[in-house]
């Protein structure tokens, strides 16, 4: 004679099913119940738990001599996660509503991730920096257990779920909400306080601090990331995570970056620009380069030129990206008249006066310099040049139209 029916009665069966009787009593109620199909959630789960504990020959005797609270006292009303013990019957949800199997394997607890900051001159040489980390790690002198052996039992206000499903009436209405159990603050189980580790007061772990070393490849990227395997936090039957360090990269005051290229705005002077003459890059390691201008060549202000081999190392073959230079020339403030005549003589000729014929008045006119805090100064003026309406910025009237007559 057994001591209670419930969990007989949630699989629809009687107290003397055989093993295959309970599978397939099973397989019926949860392909009925499932979430997937529908079903109630927390019937599913359930019905999923008594076939749980009949399907033990241990817990089912235990059960039916002692019910619920003999599986209690023994700590073996702990259960897997439903949709676990689903797949594992089925083969995977898959094959009856359309999804994926779930992931096999042991659980894994989350990945910690970090970034790093790192200068472009650190991406150029390589580096290698480090990172504290704390993390939890599984109690030494409990193994993770949390107490002594035989002090975790489940939880009997949640029966090891962890939550707790309240019914709220909302006027002719049901509202059924589910909240974490505050008897094991959602772990599903329960350890007394005089059982419980001195070390982790029952919480299986402790925090640990550790040192990693990460080691920054030359060439890498802002985006890239360093892992490192299973050095995140450890938990009970499962297995750590990872610690993810996502580089993230300066802006650099000179350089700018493009995949392996360098791009890089100088300046000249007028002088070294027509006749020749060289400038200097400083790198982005303990290196300068002497770029040469050679006599002749003429470089004008906004070209382009490029160094080739002085860009970014690629991190796989450490064969660098090219530089690319823009050059801007810087014309003087002023020249003594005295050098006028030798300036005829280098450059060429200046160009003729247009013809504007003979009908035109020729008004001679200077250039002065535009006082730029003026309100009708440079920006206004450049606006109006662009093709922008200055007075529509300056001007606080509304515009008014006609109405037609």
């Amino acid at each position: 004679m057994v001591f209670e029916r419930k969990y007989y009665e949630l699989l629809e069966v009687s107290p003397d099913a055989s093993e295959s009787d309970l599978k397939k009593a099973y397989r019926k109620r949860a392909l009925k119940l499932h979430p997937d199909k529908g079903g109630d959630p927390e019937l599913f789960k359930e019905v999923t738990h008594a076939y749980e504990i009949l399907s033990d020959p241990q817990k089912r005797s235990i059960y039916d001599s002692r019910g619920e609270a003999g599986l209690s006292e023994q700590g073996g009303m702990g259960g897997m996660d439903p949709q676990d013990l689903f797949s594992q019957l089925f083969g995977g949800a898959g094959g009856f509503f359309g999804g994926g199997n779930r992931p096999q394997g042991p659980r894994k607890t989350k990945d910690l991730v970090h970034r790093v900051h790192v200068t472009l001159e650190e991406l150029y040489k390589g580096k290698t920096t480090k990172l504290a980390l704390t993390r939890n790690i599984l109690c030494s002198k409990c193994k993770g257990k949390g107490g002594k052996d035989g002090a975790v039992r489940t939880c009997p206000g949640c029966h090891g779920r962890g939550v707790k499903v309240m019914m709220r009436h909302m006027g002719p209405m049901i509202q059924q909400i589910q909240t974490a159990c505050d008897d094991c603050s959602g772990t599903g189980e329960f350890i007394n306080t005089k059982d419980r580790c001195g070390n982790c007061k029952g919480k299986k772990v402790i925090p640990d601090k550790k040192m990693l070393e990460v080691h920054i490849d030359k060439g890498m990227k802002g985006g890239q990331t360093v892992v490192f395997r299973g050095e995140s936090d450890q938990a009970p039957s499962a297995e750590p995570g990872d610690v993810v360090i996502v580089i993230e990269e300066k802006p650099h005051e000179r350089f700018r970056r493009q995949e392996n290229d360098l791009i890089l705005e100088v300046e000249i002077d007028l002088l070294t620009a027509l006749a020749g003459g060289q400038f200097g890059i400083k790198h982005l390691d303990e290196r300068a380069l002497v770029v040469q201008v050679h006599p002749g060549e003429i470089t004008k202000h906004g070209d382009v030129k490029v160094i080739h081999g002085q860009g970014m190392p690629s991190q796989r073959h450490h064969e660098p990206g090219d530089l690319y230079v823009k050059v801007n020339v810087r014309f003087p403030e002023l020249v003594d008249a005295s050098a006028i005549p030798l300036l005829e003589q280098a450059l060429p000729p200046r160009e003729p006066l247009e013809d504007f014929g003979k009908d035109t008045t020729l008004d001679e006119v200077n250039l002065d310099a535009v006082d730029t805090r003026s309100k009708n100064g440079f920006k206004s003026a450049a606006a109006a040049a662009a093709g922008d309406d200055a007075m529509d910025e300056d001007s606080e009237e509304p515009r008014v139209q006609c109405a037609n007559q």
